[in-house]
């Protein structure tokens, strides 16, 4: 996917003045840093202090370190699997090579390279994901919990080999900096859980070569932040990063500004992607758990060091932890919203870990958890890691006193029901900043689940790049379970990460107490009218009903359905019977829908795509998508009911 003029402008028309004189400044800069990089200062007798207390690898709970040996065992095996394309040659990776499409990347001056292009450099995404090295830091994870050496020896050939094929600013993995910044979070974590390891500190420390690397790679950050309209969760991990490697790796003379400028950049950074109420401005949860993982992972780095931490900081990261105790359903599962690329900012645990569990016990530890808190019975290695670097703190803070159900600020309300039913309503803002990067056109849009089954799903994000007639439909109006109007979307897209024009939302009703709870809200998305959809959800009779109103002209119209992968349906007239198994038990509901509209089921169509559910970046499977079409009329509009059995 290449980018075209009218992309570029588009662009730049939703930068200010100041973004415009930074990336101007960044472009100058990149020329002058085109000619020989320079060498890291040469320094002795640098030492890495930044260990675990004394007991820590002892709390790891045996079931989590057992999930994490197989996966280490597996990764020594040569086997790992990444956005759905599973690989075998993670014995002797090559670094620069797609294996989706057997492309590689071209060598050469890393701005140079057209990454954004899969026919020249292949899925930029199957390429940067080994190098985040977070299946070295598994690796490290297993040395530290098993004392087995041919982990740790496994982690310094990859370092090394990495080291040598990928010099400073030569190649793909110098030109983003949320790269980088991963990159060097890892880093600080493999040499701590390799500290046993006699060879940790020839292969650090004792290294040039790695210094010259930790040195570059935070020279790069220093020179390279995130801005203006593209200061989202990358600028997070790019502050992580260099924040860490400061904090661990203080063995530069900018040591010292490298690490106050980071703290400073991510105390306020964190506060501007972050609500008051504790949900991720980008309302993409995928990066709500991405950006809380980078500031739990941050704050530690700066407590093992003895930095001090703005209470700032650790305001913003309980506010996110207790939000996410609020939203997630009975089985801890969050809502599906917005882009998901299923970033990682820290990974020591093994297949099957539960991530969202993993962060509400790291919260717990840290934080402390609330009485209206879900259990949490799940293990994992992180969280006893984390939480032997984190100082405790007093927090002039007053937390929920019960278990929140609206999110003023970012237009989200969870209405739950008998039966685990839980409903998510979406009347928030069109994503963040003046681009709106991981937002979808879903204003107003459902997501409804029975005992955490999908069953009116948000079918995802499946892609980024290279595919864009699939990135267009799993961010559109028609693929989430919301009402379109003449074919359009909501919100104009100018490009994979760009909208021009975002619909204006408004929650007119949100009432989650009583037997009946109710939710109500209007979008503006559509030129010359309104949508306003109004939700119900009965607790006695376990019925949500849903009227979708339109002002204005008559237009025609798509009204969407997403079910679960698990759902099955028979769609008779207006009437679907949905079925599904969950833990051995039949379950069933039925959906009403509209009479004055026309009822299609669809499912795993691609010209155009239709009726598709991913369940994780790169993996996509059939799900069943009932459209329904017609046009408005100004009368009472159109009811859907859909009645759970008991």
């Amino acid at each position: 996917m290449t980018m075209s003029v009218g992309w570029y402008l588009r662009r730049l028309s939703r930068m200010g003045p100041q973004e415009v004189a930074g990336r101007v400044g960044d472009t100058v800069r990149r020329r002058r840093w085109r000619s020989a990089p320079p060498a890291c200062p040469s320094l002795s007798g640098d030492r890495f202090t930044a260990v675990l207390p004394a007991g820590t690898i002892a709390a790891v709970p045996a079931d989590a370190a057992k999930r994490l040996i197989a996966e280490a065992d597996r990764l020594m095996d040569g086997h790992a699997e990444f956005f759905g394309v599973v690989r075998d040659d993670m014995a002797d990776p090559d670094w620069w090579r797609d294996p989706k499409t057997g492309r590689r990347a071209p060598s050469g001056y890393a701005f140079d390279v057209p990454y954004r292009s899969e026919d020249a450099v292949g899925d930029i995404k199957q390429i940067w994901e080994p190098s985040r090295h977070q299946y070295l830091t598994q690796l490290a994870a297993a040395y530290a919990v098993t004392g087995n050496e041919r982990y740790a020896e496994r982690v310094a050939e990859h370092l090394r080999s990495w080291w040598s094929a990928n010099p400073p600013l030569r190649g793909v993995h110098w030109i983003s900096g949320i790269e980088l910044g991963i990159r060097l979070l890892s880093w600080v974590w493999i040499r701590r859980l390799l500290d046993g390891w006699p060879g940790a500190a020839d292969l650090f420390e004792g290294n040039p070569v790695a210094r010259n690397q930790i040195w570059h790679h935070q020279r790069w950050l220093a020179a390279f932040p995130s801005r203006g309209s593209s200061a989202n969760n990358h600028v997070i991990a790019e502050d992580a990063g260099q924040l860490a490697a400061a904090c661990a790796f203080d063995w530069f003379p900018s040591s010292t500004r490298w690490r106050a400028d980071a703290l400073r950049s991510l105390d306020r950074h964190l506060r501007g992607n972050t609500y008051l109420s504790g949900l991720n401005r980008e309302l993409a949860t995928e990066y709500h758990g991405l950006v809380l993982e980078l500031g739990l992972a941050a704050v530690a780095e700066a407590d093992a060091a003895g930095v001090q931490v703005p209470a700032t900081v650790r305001l913003v990261l309980l506010r996110m932890t207790d939000a996410l105790a609020a939203v997630v359903d009975n089985r801890l599962r969050p809502p599906r919203q917005g882009d998901a690329d299923d970033g990682h900012g820290l990974i020591v645990d093994g297949a099957g870990t539960d991530r969202w569990a993993s962060l509400l016990a790291t919260g717990d530890a840290v934080f402390g958890r609330l009485d209206w808190w879900p259990e949490v019975t799940a293990t994992d290695v992180r969280t006893p890691l984390l939480a032997a670097l984190v100082k405790p703190a007093e927090l002039p803070v007053t937390r929920p006193a019960s278990r929140p159900a609206h999110f003023a600020d970012a237009g989200m309300t969870i209405l739950r029901g008998p039966e685990q039913i839980w409903c998510r309503c979406d009347g928030g803002p069109h994503g963040f900043l003046s681009i709106a990067a991981h937002a979808h056109a879903d204003a107003l849009s459902v997501e409804v689940r029975h005992d955490g089954v999908d069953v009116l799903a948000d079918p995802g994000t499946y892609c980024y790049h290279g595919q864009p007639e699939w990135r267009q439909y799993f961010r559109s109006t028609l693929g989430h379970n919301t009402l379109q109007l003449d074919g359009g979307d909501q919100s104009v897209s100018g490009g994979p990460f760009l909208w021009t024009r975002h619909a204006e939302s408004r929650v007119l009703v949100a009432d989650a107490s009583g037997e009946v709870a109710r939710w109500s809200a209007e979008h503006d998305g559509y030129e010359g009218s309104v949508h306003r959809r109004q939700v119900e959800l009965t607790a006695e009779t376990q019925e949500l009903r849903l009227v979708d109103e339109v002002s204005g002209p008559r237009r025609t119209v798509q009204l969407a359905f997403h079910l679960g992968p698990a759902i099955t349906a028979d769609l008779v007239g207006n009437r679907a019977q949905l079925t599904w198994t969950r833990d051995g038990e039949d379950r069933s509901a039925v959906l009403d829908l509209p009479e004055g509209l026309s009822w299609q089921a669809h499912r795993g169509e691609s010209e155009p795509p239709l009726g598709w559910y991913s369940a994780g970046f790169g993996r996509k499977e059939p799900a069943t998508t009932l459209i329904g079409t017609g046009s408005t009329d100004g009368t009472a509009g159109f009811t859907t009911v859909l009645r759970f059995r008991g």
